[in-house]
């Protein structure tokens, strides 16, 4: 159990600064792009941000969907990186179809991958929503 908590949590460690520093990448290249073609002055425009900000949350992410799969590939979890690559996404968005099982004393371990998802999708979230009112086609207080 012990092994299990230290690299889950050196995981979780590492996700959270990619999170973070990937989150602050995204708003300068976003702000840049949306000052550079001058996309604020037309809902067109403001509609278009919010396509480089989702596809930056899906880099962002597949980065550390990537860093767990190298993780379970190392410790054994799987035999290939396909399936490491696949165990691991599917247990970042917490879908979790079970087809692959970790072995026992790994389990703990790929639990804390989805609690690690789980809390990472939704910051994901929180930005995109932020985004798209700061920057994007809706505003605060027009749609609800």
């Amino acid at each position: 159990m012990g092994a299990n908590l230290v690299l889950g949590t050196a995981l979780i460690g590492a996700t959270v600064i990619v999170h973070t520093l990937g989150l602050i990448v995204l708003t300068r290249v976003v702000a840049n792009t949306i000052e550079r073609w001058r996309l604020f002055h037309h809902a067109v425009g403001r509609t278009l941000t919010m396509v480089p900000a989702v596809f930056g949350l899906f880099f962002i992410m597949t980065i550390e969907v990537w860093t767990w799969a190298v993780a379970y590939l190392a410790i054994g979890v799987t035999d290939t990186f396909p399936d490491a690559l696949y165990f691991s996404t599917v247990t970042f968005s917490t879908l979790g179809y079970g087809d692959i099982v970790p072995p026992d004393r790994w389990q703990l371990l790929c639990g804390l991958e989805g609690i690690n998802g789980f809390l990472l999708i939704g910051w994901s979230t929180a930005y995109l929503v932020a985004a798209s009112t700061r920057h994007g086609p809706f505003r605060a207080g027009e749609h609800f």
